[in-house]
């Protein structure tokens, strides 16, 4: 298989003999599901993109029916053909393998709504063939689906075209009130015929509703999620009500809408889409300019998009001094526009004062990213933040009680409770560092100046540093120290790899991110207290990781001069080999 950039998509010619190592070509596609995971990673640490968009969404026709948001959407010619599709990804077939669509093949769920429907078949002795599930599966249709609670997609409802099974489906309806798994729970009205509404338990407590009329079937997967309009919740995540039941069986389209899409075009063979309030898991807020992911599949193979929502005091997109101050050798990266109007009573909820906390907000300007590092860990990276002042005695001063006032742990055996602020200053670098006495630092207690005062076994060395016009910080110490390297141009940069005058948000190394996540792995898993899941890390995932090393870098970027003007704006993503 083989990647074409040209045109942003990948093909399935010129496969490579098996066993051989995949070209450069065909190794640019690990970071299109990868990235998902590192948006979220960012979400959490970027705490500063807080703004309101310009202009609040229009209300959509699923909102006046009764209808909440969904947070994904996959819009499908073969329900049955999603998973192999998806393996028509070089990255996701060599390491998902064909275990991923046996998994989905052989899911509990999906066993045992078919036992259900084969005994409903059987013992009312109805006339349907022993294909019909497969049928079903094999058909054209909608899903949206809801982030259950534990953040996860969980509740979906789904559309389909039935085709020629309207008939065959209809002798199901003549058993629901003479079976113990299936009943009528109501009626509704469309195009004025009367709809009856059934539902279907299978696995021991499990149950869907559905509903049929000319060549539509929607199916609700949880039945507490249904309500009638005026009776019951308008805005509970998940709720659908019978009335956007009705339209969506009278051939209404629902949800394109909500995710500022167009009709499917034909040749397209499955797009998915997914909210960004999935990926933020919760964070969106923080992240304002982001609001969604996309993935279209046809003849050509798959594309990417970013949905961008504009702010009213929209930010510039420029990402080069962000690249200019991350040193070479990160494992993945991803910078974002900084929108710091909003920052202040986050600030101040996190211990800053007011007045600090106003001041570096008007101090913050332009961009911000992220940096994660082999030789660091997974919750240490490398924050670096523009700054529209380049140094002054009142600047510094804020960040030196902001730093202080933010960092810092509860010391026992500490003077006033907390390790003093060591701060210093050479030529126009101005940094301070604070011990903080944490079990998941990287330096043992007994590397301490003092052993006995560390709280715990371990400790870190939280690094906060200015220089010129760049914010630095992170809670690894020699991350902050090889950026003041690079910035001084005794450590080469990671725009010196990056593609020259263009937009990119997101930098991916596999071979050093396999190195991060195994070493994360096996110290969350130690042997003697974990030998289960340590060996299972071993065969399963260690292989899996080693295969992840073997890609080359790649970076992500953005048409030139891209700027979102309004919601739910798709732009066109492409990766770059390096």
């Amino acid at each position: 298989m083989s990647v074409n950039m040209s045109d942003n998509t990948i093909s399935p010619a010129d496969s490579p003999a098996a066993g051989a190592p995949a070209a450069n070509t065909s190794r640019r596609w690990p970071a299109l599901l990868i990235g998902l995971c590192l948006v979220v990673g960012v979400a959490g640490g970027l705490g500063w993109f807080m703004h309101k968009p310009k202009a609040p969404p229009a209300q959509l026709a699923s909102d006046k029916l009764g209808m909440s948001r969904p947070d994904g959407l996959l819009e499908t010619r073969s329900l049955s053909q999603l998973p192999k599709d998806l393996l028509t990804v070089p990255f996701l077939k060599e390491t998902l393998t064909e275990d991923f669509v046996f998994y989905y093949e052989a899911h509990a769920d999906r066993l045992g709504l078919i036992g259900s429907l084969r005994r409903i078949i059987y013992e009312h002795d109805l006339k349907l063939q022993d294909s019909l599930i497969e049928q079903l599966f094999d058909q054209a249709a909608d899903v949206a689906l809801w982030r259950g609670a534990d953040g996860r997609l969980k509740d979906f409802l789904l559309v389909m075209d039935r085709g020629g099974l309207a008939k065959v489906l209809e002798p199901l309806a003549k058993v629901a009130l003479d079976d113990s798994q299936l009943s009528q729970l109501g009626e509704m009205k469309v195009a004025g015929d009367v709809v009856p509404v059934y539902q279907l338990t299978y696995n021991a407590g499990k149950a869907l509703v559905f509903a049929s009329h000319g060549d539509k079937l929607v199916v609700l997967s949880n039945p507490r999620k249904l309500y009638d309009m005026g009776h019951g919740p308008t805005d509970e995540h998940g709720m659908v009500s019978t009335q956007a039941l009705e339209a969506l069986l009278g051939g209404e389209k629902l949800f394109p809408e909500a995710f500022g899409l167009q009709p499917k075009a034909p040749e397209v063979k499955q797009r998915l889409s997914v909210n960004s309030s999935v990926l933020a898991m919760g964070y969106q807020r923080f992240i304002p300019n982001f609001a969604g992911l996309r993935f279209d599949l046809d003849d050509k193979g798959w594309h990417s998009f970013l949905a961008m929502d504009e702010l009213e005091n929209q930010p510039d997109f420029d990402f080069k001094p962000i690249w200019q101050a991350m040193p070479m050798g990160a494992s993945a990266c991803v910078a974002l526009p900084l929108a710091a109007e909003q920052q202040k009573p986050l600030l101040v909820k996190l211990g800053a004062e007011e007045a600090v906390a106003q001041a570096l907000t008007d101090y913050v300007a332009g961009a911000a990213g992220l940096c994660w590092y082999a030789d660091s860990r997974l919750y240490t990276p490398l924050l670096v933040a523009s700054l529209n002042d380049k140094g002054s005695a009142k600047l510094d001063g804020d960040l030196g009680k902001l730093f202080g006032s933010m960092v810092g742990a509860y010391e026992r055996n500490v003077a006033e409770h907390a390790f003093a602020v060591v701060e210093k200053q050479e030529g126009e670098t101005h940094r301070w560092q604070r011990q903080v006495s944490s079990n998941f630092g990287q330096y043992p207690a007994k590397a301490a100046e003092q052993p006995g005062a560390i709280s715990g076994k371990a400790f870190l060395r939280v690094s906060l540093a200015r220089h010129g016009s760049t914010l630095l910080f992170s809670l690894d110490d020699t991350l902050v120290d090889k950026a003041l390297g690079t910035l001084d141009k005794r450590f080469p940069p990671l725009a010196d790899v990056l593609p020259k005058d263009q937009l990119t948000p997101l930098y991916f190394g596999p071979d050093s991110m396999a190195q991060l996540m195994q070493r994360e792995t096996l110290d969350s898993l130690p042997q003697d207290m974990e030998p289960v899941f340590y060996n299972a890390a071993q065969t399963y995932l260690i292989p899996k990781l080693r295969t992840l090393g073997g890609y080359g870098k790649y970076a992500l970027t953005l048409p030139k001069g891209s700027e979102p003007d309004g919601h739910w704006q798709w732009l066109p993503l492409e990766w770059k080999a390096l």
